[in-house]
């Protein structure tokens, strides 16, 4: 006789708990929300996630990571990474009113995790770097290629585009409005044009 399967090994748990994280927060979100939106008991909850509501919701951080890790992997065989980084900030203008209430749960783990739990939010921090890092490689490969004429440093620009990313998030909460979104990420993304 088998025994029950444990819940981690379905991915769409990990999701499912994303989900919630993302809408609430993590200090918000109670192992009851988290059993409501899995479906599972607090017994399998807590033997597949030894580590409780912390551990699932770093399981969710890395879920996002994964998702940054594809897009690295897609900028770095474009032909073109600076209109794929374009479109991607474009993308948001053109999501549904809920998604900019969600906002990005990284930048978010950041703002709620500061005074709170520094492994949290240095794990956050650390991904916005890499992220960061990412833009700065791809502006500086476009600026060797001669595709990007401005004078300003890749470093700064690539900090301006997670600085952009983090603001636009906020902004985007405040104007869930596709064409207000459209031409501020138009008017910001002049810089790498």
């Amino acid at each position: 006789m088998r025994g029950r399967p444990t819940i981690y090994q379905d991915a769409n748990i990990v999701k499912k708990a994303q989900e919630v994280f993302w809408q609430k927060g993590y200090s918000a979100t109670s192992l009851s929300d988290l059993q409501k939106a899995t479906g599972a008991g607090a017994g399998s909850f807590y033997n597949t996630f030894k580590g409780g509501k912390k551990e699932v919701f770093q399981k969710a951080i890395e879920e996002r990571l994964l998702a940054f890790d594809a897009f690295k992997k897609e900028l770095s065989k474009s032909e073109f990474p600076l209109e794929l980084i374009k479109d991607f900030f474009r993308s948001i203008a053109s999501a549904e009113e809920n998604e900019h209430l969600k906002g990005c749960i990284i930048a978010n783990t950041v703002v709620e995790m500061t005074f709170i739990d520094d492994n949290l939010e240095a794990d956050a921090v650390q991904i916005l770097k890499e992220v960061e890092q990412m833009f700065t490689q791809a502006i500086k490969d476009e600026k060797l290629k001669g595709n990007l004429k401005t004078q300003t440093d890749p470093e700064i620009l690539g900090r301006y585009l997670i600085t952009f990313w983090c603001g636009l998030n906020t902004l985007r909460r405040m104007y869930p409005d596709k064409n207000v979104l459209k031409n501020q990420i138009e008017m910001q993304l002049a810089v790498i044009s």
